[in-house]
């Protein structure tokens, strides 16, 4: 084994992200929109995103699948796929669409399809 074949498998990925990366991302968020006051449809959809991604929920936020720790990329992919549907059909969503947008955005940067991070501010007039 090479010494960077070494190094990478000593990275704790979630998704194509470093676990500490996800982690600071997700403190992040949370320092700015965790209070209740100041939480969007959004900022609560890409902290759902991000818990769930860390392994730290039972279930995927946007499908409701069953989760046993922290999902693969595979399943990751999964659900922002799932997200992208739902948005882009409104007959099939059940919660606000900046809910979604936000879980959609937090997990494809945790996958690495998006190099934008989730803020605690969403597009004015989406619902």
């Amino acid at each position: 084994m090479t010494d960077s074949t070494a190094s990478q498998k000593e990275i704790d990925l979630v998704g194509g992200r470093p676990r500490a990366d996800v982690e600071q991302a997700y403190g992040a968020l949370e320092a700015s929109a965790g209070a209740a006051q100041s939480q969007t449809q959004f900022s609560r959809g890409a902290l759902t995103g991000y818990v769930w991604a860390l392994g730290r929920a039972t279930a995927a936020p946007v499908t409701g699948a069953d989760s046993h720790g922290a999902p693969d990329l595979l399943l990751l992919t999964s659900e922002v796929d799932a997200a992208l549907v739902q948005l882009a059909d409104q007959s099939l969503r059940t919660v606000p669409r900046d809910y979604i947008r936000g879980v959609h955005d937090a997990i494809a940067w945790v996958c690495g399809y998006s190099d934008d991070l989730p803020s605690g501010e969403t597009t004015a007039g989406t619902t």
